[in-house]
C-alpha cells in the first residue's frame, strides 16, 4: 500500500520553485503528468492512486500555476517555450531518461515540445484533450484568444480576461457534462482553481500565456512531422463534449500516427472529473502493451 501514497515535493528549477506530487514504485517506468490551463497538478489527484501500483507517476506544477512559484510577468517572460525547458530541465534533475506523457490543455504544448527535443526519453503519449492540430481548436470558444493573438490592445484583453474568472473556469468545468454526471464534478476543483487565478499578477501572466498560444499553432506542422516520423505510441482519450479542443482534435492524431488509438468519452473538457476510473484503465492496458510492462517490483518511494 505504501506505493499508492502520494509525496507533495518541491525542488527548485532555474531559480524557481516547481512543487509537484510523486507516487509509485521508484523503479517502475515514468508517467509524467502535464495538467493545463487554468488548473494545476490537483487535476491528478485522483488518477495518481489508480496508477501508482505500475508506476512511477510524476505530477509538476507549471511556473506560474498551482504551487509552484509564480514570479511576475515583468520578471520572468511567461512563453510556452520557457516553460518547456523548466520542465525539460526538472526532468533531468530528477533523472527521468525515459517517460510516457500524458497531456491535457496546456500541457500538450508543454510536453509535445519535451518530445521534439529529446524523441528518445519519449516511450508513449497519452493525450486527453490535448490539442496538436488546427481542426481541434473549438471555434467559439476560441475566438477571443486568437483575436487577442492577431491583435493585443486592452479590448481583447479584456474579452480573454472572462476565461480565468470563477464563471469562466466553472463552464469549462461543467460544459459539455451530461446532466446526469454532474454530480461526479466537485465543486472544489474549479473554486481550488479560481481562487488560485484570482492571486495578484496572475492577470499578466494568463494574458502573456494566451497571447502566446499562437506559437503553438505554428509548431504543429513540426509535430506531424515528428508524429509520422517517430509513430510514437498515443492514446487519445478525449472528451467528447468538449468546445475547447472538440473531438475532431483527437481524430487528427491518426492522420499521422495511423495505429493511434482514440476513445471519445461522454463528457467535457476536464474528463478526470466524471471519468477518472476509465481514463485510468485505458492507461494501463496501453502502457502494457506498448511498454511490455506488467507488474514492477514495489519499490516504495522514501
Amino acid at each position: 500500500m505504501a506505493a499508492h501514497r502520494i509525496h507533495y515535493r518541491t525542488t527548485t528549477v532555474q531559480g524557481h520553485a516547481i512543487f509537484y506530487r510523486e507516487a509509485g514504485p521508484a523503479d517502475a517506468p515514468v508517467l509524467l503528468l502535464l495538467h493545463g490551463f487554468p488548473t494545476s497538478s490537483h487535476m491528478f489527484r485522483e488518477l495518481i492512486p489508480l496508477l501508482a501500483d505500475r508506476y512511477r507517476v510524476i505530477a509538476p506544477d507549471h511556473l506560474g500555476f498551482g504551487r509552484s512559484a509564480t514570479p511576475p510577468a515583468d520578471a520572468f517572460g511567461y512563453t510556452f517555450e520557457r516553460l518547456a525547458s523548466l520542465t525539460d530541465e526538472f526532468t533531468e534533475q530528477l533523472g527521468l531518461t525515459r517517460f510516457a506523457l500524458y497531456i491535457q490543455d496546456y500541457g500538450a504544448p508543454i510536453g509535445l515540445r519535451l518530445a521534439l527535443r529529446h524523441p528518445e526519453r519519449v516511450t508513449a503519449i497519452i493525450t486527453q484533450n490535448g490539442n496538436a492540430y488546427e481542426e481541434g481548436l473549438g471555434a467559439e470558444a476560441w475566438a477571443p484568444v486568437l483575436a487577442m493573438i492577431a491583435n493585443r490592445t486592452a479590448e481583447t484583453e479584456e474579452a480573454v480576461r472572462a476565461i480565468r474568472s470563477l464563471d469562466g473556469i466553472t463552464w469549462q468545468y461543467l460544459h459539455g457534462v451530461p446532466a446526469e454526471l454532474l454530480s461526479l464534478v466537485s465543486p472544489d476543483s474549479y473554486h481550488h482553481d479560481a481562487a488560485l487565478m484570482a492571486r495578484e499578477g496572475q492577470d499578466a501572466i494568463q494574458l502573456d500565456l494566451m497571447g502566446d498560444y499562437g506559437s503553438n499553432i505554428a509548431l504543429y506542422p513540426d509535430l506531424h512531422a515528428y508524429f509520422r516520423e517517430s509513430q510514437v505510441p498515443l492514446l487519445a482519450v478525449w472528451g467528447a463534449n468538449d468546445a475547447v479542443f472538440v473531438p475532431a482534435g483527437a481524430e487528427a492524431y491518426r492522420r499521422d500516427l495511423p495505429d493511434a488509438e482514440v476513445h471519445l468519452l461522454p463528457t467535457g473538457h476536464f474528463a478526470l472529473e466524471t471519468h477518472t476510473p476509465e481514463i485510468a484503465a485505458l492507461i494501463d492496458d496501453f502502457l502494457k502493451r506498448v511498454l511490455g510492462h506488467d507488474r514492477a517490483a514495489v519499490t516504495p518511494l522514501p
